[in-house]
C-alpha cells in the first residue's frame, strides 16, 4: 500500500510514501523529457518495494514529447538553481517523517544521471547510494561516499561505452565501489517503457531487479 503526496511547489513534483512504517528515502530525477508519466509511476513502484520516493520538477511544469522539445528545455535550467533545488529536495526527503535512515538513496536517468553524480560529491554526509541509466560526466570522485551503480546502452551516442569506462575507471581508482553495467543490443532510454524506439523490457526489468537489490543493501 502506498500514499501518493505532492512534495513541493511546481505541479510536476511527486512524493509517494508507502503506508507501513517508516522506510529508506530515494530521490528521482527525471531525464530530459521532465517529470513525464513514467517518471511518478516509477515513485509508485518504488513505494511498492518499500522506499519513500521524491521526484522533484526540475522543469517546474513542463515536459517534452521530442528530442527538439526535451533539447529546449534542457538549455533554459541554471546550473545554480538546479543545485539548489536538488539540495533542498535532499534535504526534504531526509527530514520526512516517514523516512528511515541518516542517508538516501538517489535514482537518476540521463539529465538527471548527470546530476545524481554530481549530488553525491555535493552530498556526501546524507547520500549512500547512487544508480545511474545511462548518464555520464566529468566528476571530482575526492568528496563522494556513496557506493554506484550505472546501467548503460551498448549503443548509445550520448554516453558512449568508452566513456562509460573511463568514468568506472576514475571511480576505480578514486577508491569507489562502482559497479557499471552494459546492456547487450540496447540503446539511450532502453529503460522507459513511454519511449517505444529504445525501451527494452528484458533488460530494463534486470536493471530494475538490480536497483531494488543495491538500494536494499545499502539504504536497509
Amino acid at each position: 500500500m502506498r500514499n501518493p503526496l505532492t512534495a513541493g511547489k511546481t505541479a510536476g513534483s511527486c512524493l509517494v510514501v508507502p503506508r507501513e512504517g517508516k522506510c529508506p528515502g530515494v530521490l528521482v530525477l527525471h531525464s530530459w523529457w521532465g517529470p513525464t508519466p513514467f517518471f511518478k509511476n516509477l515513485c509508485n513502484q518504488l513505494a511498492d518495494e518499500g522506499f519513500v520516493a521524491l521526484a522533484p520538477d526540475l522543469y517546474h511544469g513542463a515536459t517534452a514529447s521530442t528530442i527538439d522539445k526535451a533539447k529546449n528545455l534542457r538549455s533554459k535550467l541554471k546550473n545554480t538553481i538546479v543545485v539548489k533545488e536538488i539540495t533542498a529536495a535532499v534535504e526534504h526527503l531526509r527530514s520526512h517523517q516517514g523516512v528511515s535512515g541518516n542517508k538516501i538513496g538517489v535514482l537518476g536517468f540521463s539529465l538527471g544521471g548527470c546530476w545524481a553524480l554530481g549530488l553525491a560529491g555535493l552530498k556526501p554526509d546524507d547520500v549512500a547510494a547512487v544508480v545511474v541509466f545511462y548518464g555520464t560526466r566529468t566528476m571530482n570522485c575526492a568528496k563522494t561516499r556513496a557506493a554506484f551503480l550505472g546501467h548503460f546502452a551498448e549503443d548509445d551516442k550520448w554516453a558512449s561505452v568508452k566513456r562509460v569506462h573511463q568514468l568506472e575507471e576514475k571511480m576505480r581508482s578514486a577508491g569507489k565501489e562502482v559497479t557499471f553495467h552494459i546492456y547487450p543490443k540496447t540503446n539511450h532510454w532502453f529503460f522507459e517503457e513511454d519511449r517505444p524506439e529504445a525501451y527494452n523490457p528484458e533488460a530494463a526489468e534486470q536493471a530494475w531487479q538490480r536497483s531494488i537489490e543495491f538500494l536494499r543493501n545499502k539504504l536497509t
